[in-house]
């Protein structure tokens, strides 16, 4: 008997959800690919003990994406469409140059950047991932499907979010897809704490997803184009057009609200304190119950902004590729400089050293602490040492895993099916089987076993998250 394929789309006017999800049954094996519309996707399968129910469960899956609104449709009418992106010109700037110690040219414009004790990770608009030390020294790179949009850190764990809608966990051999965010979300920013994301849209919604995917709750901002997303242990920032607010975590409820001149474009946090740069060319810093009133003044819009922990300077990156300083106190400018590669979208402070993605693709690491400053104040800088990229690799195939006999020191967790999700517990001594682990959605396959490094209760309790890289146990 030939395969039997259905084909659905799901295509939203005014900028909306514009997928597609096909489902295959060919015997015992249930194939399902989906993605955007114009794009490969990404492709799943699994079998079943008989044909029947190969294609009971093919239909469970095609009923359930009709009742979110898709249809059936022709392959190859509707077109790709562009993935929404910030509308932005970068100019060149005349100011005297900053103290740039390195730059890494990653290929195309970058607005992935996170910095920590061993790496310093840039991800790019082509999907490309790359690890460098904290000198420029390329460790690793990795492929994704789509344009990163930002890196995270939630504790031990890493993650990329991308233009196709997913987030991928980066803390093993391959990434992997952690988190599927709803068709309907245009993700503009992300943050994630204890397992939980917090995800921004291009409408002005902020709406907060658990470990299963599971939409905790969602809220209209009082304005649109909402490109901050922070979050902590007391709530969630979200910085939009008309300024910032703060939810509670557990309710959504809003518990502050203050308004800024501009949109809101890139935001900030320390540990009492936010940041957020507008179009109106400035940098706003509020404590965390939404007082104070320092306003640090750029000469133009302002796409991203950082700090150091200790609020003594306060860094800002504006549309005509310049870099400021700033005493983090009184709000003084102590200088202004040319990157010399571009805008900066993203940056981080850490250690005495000021990194920032770009518009033309460069990672750059930049000297600031205070005896650099003060040099730069003097109009002292660095020769900027050039680094190019290596050759590209490929993108990791979905789904591909490697298979072992044995699980050796590792933690052996298995898939199985409640209701119509596919879930994943613990199968090993010394964990909870009734807590579901949170694990890489590409993967999971009804009645399969694997093996993981490591399993750590969340923060929150009530499920297990993987760490490291998972193998699958034959």
């Amino acid at each position: 008997m030939p395969a039997e394929k259905t084909y659905l789309e799901l295509s939203e006017e005014g900028g909306g959800a514009h997928k597609f999800y096909e489902v295959v049954v060919d015997g015992t094996t249930v194939t399902v690919r989906y993605g955007r519309i114009g794009d490969a996707g990404q492709t799943k399968a699994e079998s079943h003990p008989t044909a029947e129910k190969a294609a009971a469960s093919a239909q469970k899956k095609i009923a359930e994406k009709r009742k979110k609104g898709y249809a059936p449709a022709v392959m190859g009418d509707r077109k790709k469409r562009a993935v929404t992106q910030r509308v932005i010109v970068s100019q060149a700037s005349t100011a005297r140059g900053a103290p740039v110690l390195w730059k890494f040219a990653s290929g195309d414009r970058a607005f992935g950047l996170f910095v920590d004790e061993a790496r310093c990770w840039v991800g790019n608009e082509s999907g490309r991932l790359f690890a460098l030390d904290h000198e420029g020294k390329v460790l690793d790179q990795f492929r994704l499907p789509d344009g990163v949009k930002c890196i995270v850190a939630d504790d031990d764990w890493l993650y990329a979010g991308c233009d196709d809608g997913n987030v991928y966990d980066l803390g093993g051999k391959v990434p992997r897809v952690a988190y599927e965010i709803a068709d309907s979300i245009d993700v503009y920013w992300l943050d994630i704490r204890d397992g939980v994301l917090g995800v921004s849209d291009a409408e002005g919604n902020v709406v907060v997803v658990n470990h299963e995917d599971e939409s905790q709750w969602r809220r209209k901002s009082r304005g649109k184009f909402g490109w901050m997303v922070r979050c902590d242990e007391l709530g969630v920032y979200h910085g939009h057009e008309k300024g910032v607010t703060m939810y509670d975590w557990e309710d959504g409820s809003e518990l502050w609200h203050r308004p800024t001149q501009g949109d809101v474009l890139f935001g900030w946090q320390e540990e009492s304190a936010l940041y957020a740069s507008t179009s109106a060319n400035k940098v706003y810093r509020f404590t965390k119950r939404g007082e104070g009133d320092t306003v640090y003044p750029c000469d133009s819009r302002v796409f991203s902004c950082a700090a150091s922990p200790d609020g003594r300077y306060v860094f800002a990156g504006d549309d005509h590729s310049s870099i400021y300083c700033f005493d983090g106190e009184t709000g003084a400018r102590l200088w202004k400089a040319a990157t010399h590669c571009g805008s900066a979208f993203s940056m981080q402070y850490f250690k005495g050293r000021l990194y920032v993605v770009t518009t033309d693709g460069s990672l750059a690491c930049m000297l600031a602490d205070e005896a650099s400053v003060k040099a730069a104040q003097a109009g002292t800088a660095p020769a900027a040492r050039a680094i190019a990229a290596p050759p590209p690799v490929a993108a990791a195939a979905p789904g591909a895993i490697q298979t072992v006999a044995a699980p050796g020191r590792g933690v052996v967790v298995e898939c199985y099916r409640e209701g119509d999700k596919l879930r994943v517990r613990a199968a090993a001594p010394g964990f909870d089987p009734k807590k579901n682990v949170q694990f890489p959605k590409d993967i999971r396959q009804e009645g399969a076993r694997f093996v993981v490094d490591e399993l750590r209760e969340a923060s929150r309790g009530g499920f297990y998250r993987a760490l490291g890289d998972i193998k699958r146990l034959a």
